[in-house]
Order: structure tokens, then C-alpha cells, then sequence
């Protein structure tokens, strides 16, 4: 079946984007428009401190700005997605985009002259309720000021950003570029063996294809074993460079500063996953016996679980099943909910040019839009829907409940919303299979799901805290030290039913996160808090429900783990983690009782 061309996607299948604009005369007037905005920022500059009229006057065109590039940005981002190929599209980004980094630049001086107003007079004018939509985020502005250099320092740094970039570039040319990993013979047709082909190729029934590939892969990841190992050294000692340079006690602990998450919830985390290795490595042995094998090895922990049960939904059908499935949070988040999904919040399906995958996305002023490429013959594809939606509700929530200023929400707290609609879609069609293998089937996705988003992206941020404390130490970041450092991991994690190869280590060196240091275990944490917030609703009455939609509601008006105490977990508490290991052992429980002869 071909694919269709974007002029030959029906309306009712797109989404409707005039409420940010009716058509693109109108956003290109408005960006016409927003250009008188720049002129009037250079007079404001070394005024911000003189009284707390003038730093008022600051924040509101600072918000103007913002609120109004939001929406000029979105609706470009947007065009984009549509079709990465469109010209005049792409031309309006890039329009916008340079426009953005000029205002940028002009505004520059104004987090360094609030942080620079003495706490005095910053105590004072904070509590005018002239401030009352700027307090919390000015507030959280000001929590950098210990950490803030001087002038000339700050300057030396912001110099150097694009060279500290230089390593993160580096890797992603070396990889996504430079590597050559061939072709892959496959029922006689060779097919190029890439980056993204990789994965497909891991989940292919056959062992011995499985295997092969796995190998020919890793075969050129460790010729160019070396220069992968410097470059993730250069990226760590980057990020020890920065810590110690602002003051912080670790590279850790400067990323969990901007969320004001504690330490001790990282801790907790990996502590309570190592709790439950039992679990995972009887999760592996049922792997090894459902898929026939003698013994499982690294490049057999890809493969499906359980073949899918051979259902098709429509999109239609997807959205009663998603609206069904989210009831438990009440009539309005339902009815709110339905009217999106059917009314202009999402582009529906795969055309030329378009975006893969899916997302949400929206501004303070639109709906909050999702891209899919939908699928009737994927059951993946619903529950992808159900988890944009559940984005997407959280959004809708925060922008009534809270001032444009702080409505925007952390990633910490993102993908909480996400997994939680998930988890409540898997619950209705756990409760409506009466076929074994359709129940087993569901069983295996919410299973593999725990597995490669709790346990996986766990053992990657115990990885990632060994290599940099090793590394504050003073210790010698070396490809060996990588190699055994990660090979210990598997070993614990994976246990010993799985077989690891020599070349096993060396996955220790491709994950792109890990240039982003202590940024996965935002993941894990996420499931976790959605597997028990979920179980929780699901179990409760009203009170469950009102305290999941304040959390919704709270928008960024809280640091993360305040926001979701609101909901009713305390992820400083290793119980939050440990609720969600046990419905992960409640689902492989019945998984190996359906699955056995």
C-alpha cells in the first residue's frame, strides 16, 4: 500500500491547528509583528535591581515574549512534523529559530541581575502581590544564586559551551554517521544493518539470525573501541568540571538540583531494583523457555515474549478503548478527553514527509496536540495513543489551574501522566480477555514495558554513578575500567540464566543518554510512581482520583516530588519503588501460570 502525499490526508484524519493560527498569512504577521519587541530590550538591561518596578517591568516583556514566541515556535514545530520535507515549513522554523536566539541573546542579562538583587530587598519585593504569577519561578531562578560565578567566569563558560558540546557531537557523527555495520542476509535478500535496523533485527524469531547480527554489530562498535571510551571520558570529565566549578558536592548532585530531587531518591531506586533481581532473573528463565531455547543469551532479550494476539482496532475504536480505559479519573477527564482525540487534537497516520513515532505538544494558548502514525493492525499504536493522551490531559490540566509563568511541568513528572493512562488501558483489557492468549499477550508487554523502562534504565543510572564517583575519585577513566565496570552490571542484572558475550560490555558505550548524564533514572522513577499511583486510583474511591488530579492540576507550581505527593506517593520513600516491583511480580506471577503446558 502506498503512502499517501500531506495534500491527500483528509481533514477529519488531521489536526486543526487555527487556534494558534487560521493560516500561515496569519502567523507570518504576527512574527512580523513580534519583531518590534527587540529594540525594547537593551534599555532594561542594568535596570532590573533598581526597584521592584523596573524588575517588574523586566518579567513582563520577558513573559510577552515568551508567551508569544510559544505559540509562533509551536505552530512552526508543528508544519514541520507534518512534513519534514516542506520547504516553506522549514523556512519558517528557520526564521523563527534565528529571530529566537537574537531575542535570547538580548535577554541574557536578566537571570544574572536577579540573582545579583541582595536578599534584603528581594524578601520585600517578592511578597508584593504585584509578583503573585512571577513568585514561583522567580523563586526557583534564585535557587541557582549559590552557584552562580562572576561575571568574567560566567562569561569564560558560556564561551565555552560549543566546545564542551564538541564531545556529545562527536560521538552522535561517530555512530550515527562513520560506523559501517554492512548488510544482513535474510531469507536471501541483504538488507543494510543500521542504528535503527538493529532493533528489528533483535526481535526476529530466528536464534541464529538473532545472534549474527548481534555480533556484527558489536564487531564495529569494538574496532572503535578506544575512541568511544575517550569520548565518554571526555564527556564525564566535562560534567565533574562543571560541578566543581559552580560548587556542587558531584556531578549528581548539580544534575538533581534544578528538580530538587535528593540524592537519597536515586539511591533508593537502585537499591530497591536490586531488591528485586530475583524476580527479573525468573522473568529471564521464563524468556529462555517460551522462546524454545536450550540457553538464553544476551542477543535473545529482544525478542517478543508472547506473539501478539492478531486483533485490529481502528482509530475509532482506539479512542472508545482509551476513553473507556481512563473512566476511573472521572466524566470530565473522559468527556474532555474523547472530544480531543475525535476533534483536532491529533494527526492520525503515516504520510510522506511526516515525523515518525508520536508525541504531544501544544502552548499555553492551544489545544494539546498529538502526532501519530497510526496503525490499525498495531495494539502498540493504542496504547501509544492512551499515553500521548495521558500527556496531553496533564497539560490541559496544568493550563487552567496555574498562571502561564509556571504552568510548564519537568519530565520527572511527565512521564508519570504517560505510563499512568497506560496502565489503566492495560487494566480494561486484562479485564475484558476471556482468551488465554490474548490475556498472555498483554501480560508480556506490560512485563517486557517494566523490564526495559524500571530494570533497564535502573541498571544504566547505577552505571552511570560508578563511572563518575570512580572518576571523582581520581580514578583513571580507561576502556577496561568502562568494559568491567558494565559487564558487572549485566552479570547482576541479567543473572545467571543469560549468556553474555565478550563484546557484551562494550553496550556500555553506545547508549546516547549517557552524554546527558543522570538523566534515565527520571524513567524508572516515572514508571514507578505511575504503576502505584495507578493501583492506587484503581483500588480507591474519590479521594484517590481528586488527589491524582491535583497532581495533574499543580502544573510547575511544585518541584516534582512535592507535586506528586499531591497525588499520594512520596518518591524519597523506597516504598514508592517497591509497590510497582511488586505489580511487576504480580504480572509475571500469572504470565508463567498462562504459559505453561
Amino acid at each position: 500500500m502506498s503512502i499517501r502525499e500531506r495534500k491527500d490526508v483528509p481533514l477529519s484524519d488531521q489536526w486543526d491547528l487555527t487556534p494558534l493560527y487560521p493560516d500561515a498569512a496569519a502567523w507570518d504577521a504576527d512574527f512580523e509583528d513580534l519583531k518590534a519587541i527587540l529594540p525594547r530590550i537593551e534599555p532594561l538591561k542594568g535596570t532590573v535591581g533598581q526597584s521592584k518596578a523596573s524588575l517588574k517591568q523586566a518579567l513582563d516583556l520577558s513573559t510577552e515574549w515568551e508567551r508569544r514566541a510559544e505559540r509562533l515556535g509551536e505552530y512552526a514545530h508543528l508544519r514541520t512534523a507534518e512534513n519534514v520535507a516542506d520547504g516553506d515549513a522549514n523556512a519558517r522554523m528557520g526564521r523563527f529559530m534565528g529571530f529566537a536566539t537574537q531575542v535570547g541573546a538580548a535577554f541574557a542579562f536578566l537571570t544574572p541581575e536577579i540573582q545579583a538583587i541582595d536578599d534584603i530587598n528581594w524578601a520585600q519585593w517578592i511578597a508584593d502581590p504585584l509578583f503573585a504569577d512571577d513568585r514561583i519561578a522567580l523563586n526557583k531562578v534564585r535557587r541557582f544564586k549559590p552557584h552562580v560565578l562572576g561575571v568574567e567566569a560566567e562569561r569564560v563558560l558560556a564561551l565555552s559551551g560549543e566546545a564542551r558540546g564538541a564531545v556529545q557531537k562527536a560521538f552522535s557523527s561517530l555512530t550515527n554517521a562513520d560506523l559501517d555495520f554492512g548488510v544482513v542476509s535474510v531469507d536471501g535478500e541483504e538488507k543494510p544493518l543500521t542504528q535503527s535496523t538493529w532493533s528489528v533485527f533483535l526481535q526476529h524469531p530466528d536464534h541464529d539470525l538473532r545472534k549474527r547480527v548481534y555480533h556484527q554489530f558489536y564487531r564495529e562498535y569494538e574496532a572503535h573501541a578506544n575512541t568511544l571510551a575517550s569520548l565518554y571520558a571526555g564527556s564525564i570529565q566535562n560534567n565533574i568540571a562543571s560541578a566543581r566549578a559552580r560548587g556542587y558536592s558531584s556531578s549528581r548532585a548539580k544534575a538533581l538540583f534544578a528538580d530538587d530531587v535528593p540524592e537519597a531518591v536515586y539511591d533508593n531506586l537502585v537499591a530497591s531494583v536490586h531488591e528485586a533481581l530475583p524476580a527479573l532473573h525468573r522473568y529471564y528463565e521464563l524468556r529462555r523457555r517460551l522462546l524454545g531455547l536450550k540457553e538464553l543469551h544476551h542477543c535473545d532479550v529482544y525478542a517478543p515474549l508472547v506473539p501478539g494476539a492478531e486483533v485490529t482496532h481502528t482509530y475509532e475504536q482506539a479512542v472508545d478503548l482509551v476513553t473507556e480505559a481512563v473512566k476511573p479519573l472521572g466524566s470530565e477527564y473522559a468527556k474532555v478527553l474523547r472530544h480531543g482525540l475525535l476533534g483536532g487534537w491529533v494527526d492520525r497516520y503515516e504520510n510522506k514527509g511526516k515525523r515518525s513515532g508520536a508525541f504531544s505538544a501544544g502552548c499555553y494558548e492551544s489545544p494539546p496536540y498529538i502526532l501519530m502514525n497510526y496503525k490499525e493492525d498495531s495494539l502498540r499504536d493504542v496504547f501509544t495513543l492512551a499515553h500521548e493522551a495521558g500527556h496531553s490531559m496533564h497539560s490541559w490540566h496544568s493550563i487552567r489551574s496555574n498562571p502561564y509563568q509556571h504552568y510548564g511541568y519537568t519530565i520527572f513528572e511527565a512521564e508519570v501522566a504517560s505510563t499512568f493512562n497506560e496502565q489503566l488501558l492495560a487494566k480494561l483489557f486484562l479485564d475484558r480477555s476471556t482468551d488465554k492468549k490474548a490475556r498472555a499477550s498483554i501480560l508480556g508487554k506490560l512485563v517486557e514495558d517494566t523490564v526495559a523502562t524500571l530494570f533497564r534504565q535502573t541498571m544504566f543510572a547505577e552505571f552511570e554513578q560508578k563511572v563518575h564517583e570512580f572518576a571523582e575519585s581520581g580514578g583513571g577513566l580507561t576502556l577496561d575500567f568502562f568494559k568491567e565496570t558494565y559487564r558487572k552490571l549485566l552479570e547482576l542484572y541479567f543473572g545467571p540464566g543469560v549468556k553474555l558475550e565478550e563484546v557484551s560490555a562494550l553496550e556500555g558505550l553506545r547508549i546516547p543518554h549517557f552524554y546527558g548524564a543522570f538523566y534515565v533514572y527520571k524513567y524508572a522513577t516515572g514508571l514507578s510512581a505511575a504503576l502505584a499511583l495507578s493501583n492506587r486510583v484503581l483500588k480507591g474511591g474519590e479521594t484517590e482520583r481528586e488527589q491524582y488530579l491535583s497532581f495533574l492540576r499543580s502544573g510547575g507550581s511544585l518541584f516534582p516530588l512535592e507535586s506528586l505527593k499531591l497525588a499520594g506517593v512520596d518518591m524519597a520513600q523506597p516504598e514508592t519503588v517497591r509497590s510497582a516491583l511488586k505489580v511487576f511480580a504480580g504480572y509475571l506471577d500469572e504470565l508463567e501460570n498462562l504459559t505453561r503446558d
